[in-house]
């Protein structure tokens, strides 16, 4: 097949509910991906981080090839060791919590709001999120979503939600009401344009939270699994929730979700009050658990954080030779050009070029390549995005 042929065929098949770019991908290997005509191109925003360690990992390969060949799937009804494992690690390697699996962000933060909802009682039912947030796409985490096209069309939205400035204590203070369960927040804004939370507001966030028992949230979806250069970004910032969301990178390619809960509160839900059929099946498990195998033996992390000034370093060149960009920001590898027009062509042109970044809100470009990236790929990146910019 040819990519046109692929395009014609998902106009007939496939509901149009993505904007697509004009690459059908065949292949991937670390942070390099193949179409199907056998174009090489850089991916520096794999999947939306989902492939956070690059394409096809050879740990998170072997994990699934291996599990594949003793049991795909076990019912939650009986015991499996591996998600066992698994939740133990995360527990370990956090603050300690207890675990839920699903397959998705959204799952992951729908399980965070009902969790809010049953440990609240009658009484207090309502969440608190940010402004320019995204939570997910069922009704109740579009509704958290702090931003009003993406709720559009879906009236009436569930009650129970409000919507504050992000970085803006003050606002979540005045807020909060005898009916506020939970605050829900990104500590790092991905969907919202790269906006990263000061540590003053997070700690006083958290002094808020806690001295009127309500539950701090943290959404780690995109954010968690290494891609701030902590394993976890509320590591960044000295302090721990109540609730951690998490997904993307965490199964390196295979759709899973888990939400950490600190574990004198965990067991507020019990049997029969949520659940996930297939969630942390023994498959799932197997690649996330080879996602901190490779995290540890191969130092990602170090990397990360020298890769993150290398690339910054880079940018900030850039910047000193392109008006057109306003402004870098981020932590780790998950790092915001904020130019001061339309980034799509300029995301189209590098897609042309060979490179895959992505832009949110417009005119932020996001670019986030996987946590192995080297030296050569950032300077490749960087010399593509330059001819770029110099035709803009």
């Amino acid at each position: 097949m040819k990519t046109q042929e692929v395009i014609d065929l998902y106009k007939q098949y496939i509901m149009p509910v993505y904007t697509q770019s004009p690459v059908a991908l065949v292949k991937g290997k670390g942070a390099r991906v193949w179409d199907i005509e056998g174009r090489e191109y850089l991916d520096f925003f794999p999947g939306w981080v989902v492939s956070g360690l690059g394409h096809c990992h050879p740990r998170v390969v072997n994990a699934i090839k291996n599990q594949c060949k003793k049991i795909i799937h076990v019912s939650n009804n009986y015991y499996n060791n591996l998600q066992v494992k698994l939740a133990k690690t995360i527990s370990e390697r956090s603050f300690g919590g207890k675990v839920f699996f699903c397959n998705s962000g959204a799952e992951a933060n729908e399980a965070a709001i009902k969790f809010a909802r049953m440990y609240g009682g009658s009484g207090r039912f309502e969440v608190i999120s940010m402004e320019n947030s995204f939570h997910g796409r069922t009704l109740a985490t579009l509704t958290a979503t702090g931003q009003r096209r993406i709720q559009e069309g879906f009236e009436p939205l569930p009650e129970g939600f409000k919507h504050v400035p992000f970085n803006d204590l003050t606002a979540v203070e005045e807020a909060i009401t005898d009916k506020t369960a939970a605050v829900m927040i990104e500590l790092i804004q991905g969907e919202g344009g790269i906006n990263v939370a000061s540590r003053e507001y997070i700690d006083g966030l958290s002094k808020l939270c806690r001295g009127r028992d309500i539950l701090l949230i943290f959404d780690e979806v995109q954010t968690g699994i290494g891609r701030t250069g902590k394993l976890f970004c509320y590591q960044n910032y000295g302090v721990e929730p109540d609730i951690m969301t998490l997904a993307k990178s965490l199964g390196g390619g295979v759709p899973i979700g888990a939400m950490v809960v600190r574990k004198e509160i965990a067991d507020t839900l019990s049997p029969g009050s949520h659940a996930s059929t297939f969630g942390g099946s023994p498959l799932v498990s197997s690649a996330a658990l080879a996602i901190f195998k490779a995290i540890d033996k191969e130092k990602l992390l170090k990397n990360v954080n020298v890769m993150r000034e290398y690339l910054l370093s880079c940018l900030e060149r850039l910047k000193g030779k392109f008006p057109i960009i306003k402004e870098i920001r981020g932590m780790g590898l998950m790092i915001g050009v904020e130019l001061t027009k339309e980034g799509k062509p300029i995301v189209e042109e590098c897609i042309r070029r060979r490179l895959l970044i992505n832009c949110t809100q417009a005119r932020v470009l996001r670019i986030m390549p996987p946590l192995i990236v080297t030296k050569r790929q950032i300077d490749q990146a960087m010399r593509i995005l330059d001819g770029v910019l110099s035709e803009k």
